[in-house]
């Protein structure tokens, strides 16, 4: 089972794969907001406390930066999904013998594909500013932001699948939940003095242990409390997008 998961997934893949390839502009032009949070936002943080405790800065910031990229990519497979329920593609696919769990595998994990290239400029742009990368902590945190992705993704396909002769209510709830999920992640600006009710919200968001396990990966510290919990949180989101994403394409097919 799992060998044709890995096959329908990987089919689904290099299909998604495909208009990105013909036009890598797009993935050029995503990086713009990053590139220019890294020049407008990023020297703002030198001397306040929390982001600058380490004495640099940019460890701080650019694993949140990277973060962000995957999770404004990984919220987009909707998007994409209801494009092709409106040209009748995706219906198509429903009919091929294609996992139903393929086919959110492959949706989200495409968009991580950009991700890694759009990591490593972002990286390369970081050296110089003096951001301190370890290569072995890096490719773990690559591998969780993936697996946490996958979930987002499965859920932003749900989304879609719910709303799916509703365009706007889809960009709505998209919207209004991923800056929140953001913000009280501590990706941007530091939470430690954040108020109490502000903090509660933070200690129930998955993506703020995942941050914070990029953040301590990057940069070779191998705390296995803080990685831990990252992971954890990754692998949680993952199983819940999956549960509730292949619950929402049954409902679907059989609508």
């Amino acid at each position: 089972m799992t060998s044709t998961i890995v096959r329908d997934s990987s089919i689904v893949l290099v299909r998604e794969l495909r208009p990105t390839i013909r036009d890598p502009f797009t993935v050029i032009f995503s990086l713009v907001q990053p590139l220019i949070l890294l020049a407008l936002f990023g020297p703002l943080l030198k001397g306040v406390p929390g982001a600058a405790d380490s004495g640099n800065v940019w460890n701080w910031f650019i694993p949140g930066v990277l973060a962000m990229i995957a999770i404004f990519g990984t919220s987009m497979t909707g998007a994409n999904l209801m494009d092709e329920m409106h040209t009748g593609s995706h219906e198509r696919m429903l009919v091929t013998p294609l996992r139903r769990s393929s086919l959110l595998l492959g949706r989200a994990l495409k968009e991580m594909v950009p991700l890694a290239a759009q990591s490593v400029i972002i990286l390369l742009i970081g050296l110089p500013l003096g951001f301190d990368i370890n290569i072995g902590g890096a490719a773990i945190g690559i591998l969780i932001l993936a697996v946490f992705g996958v979930g987002l993704g499965s859920l932003s396909y749900s989304l879609a699948l719910a709303v799916r002769d509703q365009d706007w209510v889809f960009w709505t709830v998209q919207q209004t939940l991923m800056f929140p999920l953001l913000i009280l992640s501590g990706t941007m600006l530091p939470l430690e003095d954040a108020p109490g009710w502000m903090q509660f919200l933070v200690n129930i968001n998955p993506l703020h242990y995942v941050v914070e396990a990029e953040r301590a990966l990057f940069v070779g510290d191998f705390d296995f409390s803080v990685i831990g919990a990252g992971a954890l949180a990754a692998v949680l989101t993952a199983a819940a997008g999956l549960a509730v994403g292949i619950r929402a394409m049954g409902a679907a097919t059989r609508a």
